[in-house]
C-alpha cells in the first residue's frame, strides 16, 4: 500500500518531466555539454591576434585625430556677430487724477 502511494505522487511529476524534456529537445540540446579545452597554441594565437588588432585601432585612431586637427586648423571663421538689436521700451505708466483731500 506503501508503495501504491509512493507510485501516485511521483508519476505525474517524472512524467511531466519527461514531457518537458521532450518539447525542451525541440528547441535547445539537453545533451551535457563538452568541456573541451583549447591548446596553448589557440591561446598564443589569440593574443597575438588581439595585440595585431589593438595597434590597427590605435593607429587608426591617430590617423583620425590628424585629420580632426587638420581640418580645425584649415577653417578660419570670423566669430564677430553683432549684438541683438535693443528690446521696444514700455509704455509709460497711467497718470492717475489726483485725488482730493476733504
Amino acid at each position: 500500500m506503501c508503495w501504491l502511494g509512493i507510485i501516485k505522487r511521483f508519476a505525474p511529476f517524472f512524467l511531466t518531466f519527461a514531457l518537458g524534456l521532450f518539447i525542451a529537445s525541440f528547441f535547445v540540446t539537453v545533451t551535457a555539454p563538452s568541456f573541451q579545452f583549447k591548446g596553448r597554441n589557440y591561446k598564443k594565437h589569440e593574443y597575438y591576434r588581439m595585440k595585431q588588432e589593438n595597434n590597427r585601432l590605435r593607429e587608426r585612431n591617430a590617423q583620425l585625430e590628424r585629420e580632426r586637427f587638420s581640418r580645425n586648423a584649415d577653417l578660419s571663421i570670423s566669430l564677430n556677430v553683432p549684438p541683438p538689436p535693443m528690446p521696444p521700451l514700455p509704455p509709460p505708466a497711467p497718470i492717475a487724477a489726483p485725488r482730493s483731500v476733504r
